[in-house]
Parts: structure tokens; C-alpha cells; sequence
């Protein structure tokens, strides 16, 4: 299996460097010629552009934290694009665990498979009841914890690991992208969420989804792995997606939890 992937990983990043410079730069020209991905990407902004419409209410920024290459801004222009490294693209750099932001400034913080990195999960809460007015709130997505998914990311990175059995929330890292555990999210909202609700109370998990399009996210090959399909297979994608939907608790590998800061 460990042979099968790495014939699948696309040759251009394949030597690459994650925590390096060049990181978004190899990952901006793979985006380029995947049309397919584009798609993914333009869906994931649009589910987050509902959700936060759906359940968050106050007024401030809109800022999405570890942007990359294919930043909410693309599809929604008021959205601040930032990340911890400075990029192509990018608005400014942002430490999701020091936001250097005004304190209830901010009416939602998007993350997009970002989560997982950050060292200090507890930090970044403390963060978004410092620059989260009540109402505000964060979306995240991340790696889902169902079977396929679990089966999945196991194997896909050698930088990353995913272990839903890990005892802390704090994941020893080597670099910003190295070292992360992609089952944090399930850890901490899953897991551990009577811990979590202790811990902040005011930020309240009032929302969590499976995502739909993981069939046309995995032959897309990501940002990572070679496209197994052509471009224009996009509709017919699309229709085995709908179909396969009543599955999608145990085939989805990615998932959306919205937290909203409330007064308590």
C-alpha cells in the first residue's frame, strides 16, 4: 500500500519540502492545472459562506487562518486571506495562537484543514474568546474520523500522522506543516468534547456536517497525489456523489464543525 501511494504522489512535490518556502508556491502551480480541485475548493468557500450566514450573527472581520493557495477570498473578497507563512495570494501573516487582532473584532475565523496543525489547540481557543464577539463564532474543516477516512489518512502523508487515540491535544511538530495529527478534530470535538465544553464555555459547538464531495476531492488527487480522472468528468462525478450520499457518514473525509461564541 505504502508503494501505491507513493507512485500516486504528484512527481512535482514529491522532493518537496513542506515546512519550505516553496510549499505554496509548488502547491499553486499543482491547483493551476486541476480544474478539478478548483472545484472542490470553490465548494468547500461555498459551504462556509452558508454555514456562517446560517449560524453566526455578530458584525466584524471575516478571516480565513491558514489560507494557502486557494483562499475563501477567491470566492468571497471580503474574506481576509492569512496564513503563518507569507505567500502569493495572502493578505498578511496570522498566528492563529497570537492573533495580533483587536479584541472582539472579528465576526468569523474560517480554517481549512488547518486545525490539525497547530501545536496548541488550547491557545487558539483562548484566541477566539479574545477576538470573537458574542455571536461570532469559527468554522472549521478538517479530516473526518469515519472509516474510509480513518482507513485513508493513515496512509496518505509521511508528515502527518492520525491517531484518534492520542491522549493529548498538543501535537509535537518539527515545523509549521510537519508533525500534525489529523484526528485532532475528532479528538477535541468528538472525544473530548465534554473536556472542551469545561474548558470554554463560551464557545458552543452548534454545528457539524460531513462533507459531500470527497469522491471528487480523492480523484482529484488533492494538492499532493495525481488526478485520476479528466476534467471533464466533473458532472458524472457529481451525479455518483449524490448517489453515493446516503453513505456519506462512513465514505466522507472531511468534515465542517461551526463553534459560536455565547455569553454564559
Amino acid at each position: 500500500m505504502k508503494s501505491l501511494f507513493d507512485w500516486l504522489r504528484d512527481p512535482s512535490v514529491k522532493i518537496l519540502d513542506v515546512d519550505g518556502e516553496g510549499r505554496l508556491i509548488a502547491h499553486s502551480s499543482v491547483l493551476r492545472r486541476k480544474r478539478l480541485l478548483r472545484e472542490v475548493f470553490s465548494e468547500f468557500h461555498h459551504l462556509f459562506h452558508s454555514l456562517d450566514e446560517q449560524f453566526l450573527s455578530a458584525k466584524g472581520l471575516r478571516i480565513e487562518i491558514g489560507a494557502g493557495v486557494a483562499p475563501i477570498r477567491e470566492s468571497y473578497a471580503d474574506v481576509l486571506a492569512t496564513d503563518i507563512v507569507s505567500g502569493p495570494g495572502l493578505d498578511r501573516t496570522l498566528n492563529a495562537e497570537d492573533m495580533d487582532l483587536e479584541s472582539g473584532s472579528v465576526r468569523v475565523v474560517f480554517g481549512q484543514n488547518c486545525f490539525h496543525h497547530f501545536p496548541h489547540p488550547d491557545r487558539f481557543f483562548q484566541q477566539l474568546e479574545k477576538v470573537l464577539p458574542p455571536g461570532g463564532g469559527a468554522i472549521l474543516l478538517e479530516p473526518y474520523y469515519g472509516p474510509f477516512a480513518t482507513f485513508l489518512f493513515k496512509r496518505l502523508f509521511r508528515t502527518e500522522g492520525y491517531d484518534k487515540k492520542f491522549q493529548s491535544w498538543e501535537t509535537p511538530l518539527i515545523g509549521p506543516m510537519n508533525g500534525a495529527n489529523q484526528a485532532l478534530s475528532y479528538i477535541v470535538f468528538i472525544r473530548d468534547r465534554q473536556s472542551f465544553e469545561c474548558k470554554f464555555p463560551t464557545l458552543k459547538i452548534v454545528h457539524q456536517q460531513t462533507c459531500p464531495n470527497y469522491l471528487k476531492y480523492m480523484l482529484s488527487g488533492g494538492l499532493n497525489f495525481r488526478q485520476m480522472c479528466p476534467n471533464w468528468a466533473s458532472p458524472i462525478i457529481s451525479i455518483l456523489q449524490w448517489m453515493l450520499s446516503p453513505l456519506n457518514r462512513w465514505l466522507a473525509l472531511h468534515h465542517v464543525v461551526v463553534l459560536k461564541k455565547v455569553v454564559v
